[in-house]
């Protein structure tokens, strides 16, 4: 009880008040929601993937081991999302969207405070924590671009595209100066903070002016069914990995919890960027965002009880 109070007072309720602000700007000045998704895109996320990067310190080994965790989870995610579009008889963007809904899962600015909170600033469980996050943010700015894009422009093209993004090459940058130990002056470290700090706000005041655009607020069958697979079918396949990979204590109960997390924000902002079903995406990850205060609550119950 004690946790579902704290996700819900201390995460949850910050997250619906910035996108109360976004909700309240748009409905007063209409405001640009292309400019706000590219703000997004190429200003704050490429500057907050570099800093965390070069700001984390972890082992070749923790890395790779989270890192195969990370490709099995959403590769199992991705099949079990393209079988149900097929079901459901969706297009290729809204089976694009729907995929994209399950597989991004809001490692920053949920995952972190929720690690934080159960691990006690457990500086190795916010180290899975970190890399967690960055796999997320480069799979969101990378494959989920280039799913959205090449249904428009095909595959080549949506591929050659991504090497203008900038989010690449804060990565390498970010990755490269932390292994070489190459201090950074403060006339660039300072305002990369600066930008890095505003990637949560901004997000998610984007999302609060795509749902004040919505026509109308529904939970149809995409919104539950995309829901339920990242909300339920996410951490169980994790717990199955898990065990699979024989892993166990802090590390278990870290990939877990990071596995329960609602529909990354992100994943709203580039369907709106890219036109690809944006209010569904908006209403999916305000619909999962909602009901995870309940089902993290149980993950991290269920993670402490296992491991």
């Amino acid at each position: 009880m004690t946790a579902l109070l704290f996700i819900l007072k201390d995460i949850i309720l910050p997250i619906f008040i910035i996108m109360a602000i976004g909700y309240i700007l748009q409905k007063k000045f209409k405001l640009d929601l292309s400019t706000l998704a590219k703000l997004n895109i190429y200003f704050v996320v490429p500057a907050f993937i570099f800093v965390k990067l070069y700001e984390s310190s972890f082992t070749i080994q923790l890395f790779v081991n989270v890192l195969s965790f990370f490709i099995l989870l959403v590769v199992l995610l991705y099949i079990i999302a393209s079988i149900t579009a097929k079901i459901m008889k969706m297009d290729n963007k809204k089976k694009t969207t729907f995929a994209n809904s399950t597989m991004f899962f809001n490692s920053g600015n949920y995952g972190v405070p929720v690690n934080d909170l159960v691990f006690k600033s457990d500086p190795y469980a916010m180290s899975i924590q970190v890399i967690m996050l960055t796999l997320q943010n480069i799979f969101v700015f990378s494959y989920g671009i280039f799913s959205l894009k090449s249904a428009d422009v095909g595959k080549l093209k949506a591929a050659l595209g991504y090497f203008k993004m900038p989010v690449l090459y804060a990565m390498l940058s970010g990755v490269l100066l932390n292994y070489w130990n190459v201090p950074i002056p403060d006339f660039i470290w300072v305002p990369a903070h600066y930008i890095a700090d505003a990637m949560v706000a901004l997000a998610l005041l984007t999302l609060g002016a795509q749902v004040a655009n919505l026509k109308k607020i529904a939970i149809s069958s995409f919104v539950l069914v995309s829901g339920g697979i990242r909300l339920i079918i996410g951490p169980a396949l994790a717990l199955a990995i898990i065990y699979l990979f024989n892993v166990d204590g802090i590390t278990a109960q870290a990939l877990l919890i990071a596995s329960s997390m609602p529909t990354a924000v992100n994943s709203a902002v580039i369907a709106q960027e890219y036109n690809s079903h944006p209010d569904l995406a908006a209403q999916t990850v305000l619909f999962s965002t909602i009901c995870s205060s309940l089902s993290v609550a149980f993950v991290i119950y269920l993670g402490s009880v296992l491991f």
